[in-house]
């Protein structure tokens, strides 16, 4: 396990049999709908798919969320830099 207590950035998964995901580490929710969410984090940005999402609970200010429905997948998209991330997201998004 990777110590973090030097600083480095933090994110916990938690997932409960497909249908409660709850994570940490949460900056904003760039969009979301009840197939995919997508989510800025403090690693990067994330998709969850999956089928009749929708947000349990949101806490921006401690960068919290909960999202229940069947879950599919979770991703991170690449990208290293402020700028190649918001490239490489709307790649992504409309190719």
């Amino acid at each position: 396990m990777v110590d973090q207590s030097k600083g480095q950035k933090r994110q916990e998964v938690k997932m409960l049999n497909r249908k409660l995901l709850e994570l940490t580490g949460v900056l904003n929710v760039e969009s979301f709908d009840s197939e995919e969410f997508l989510l800025e984090t403090e690693l990067g940005f994330l998709t969850v798919k999956g089928q009749n999402l929708h947000m349990k609970h949101l806490s921006l200010e401690q960068g919290l969320v909960a999202i229940e429905g069947l879950v599919h997948s979770l991703a991170y998209l690449d990208g290293s830099n402020a700028s190649s991330k918001s490239k490489g997201l709307f790649g992504k998004l409309f190719k």
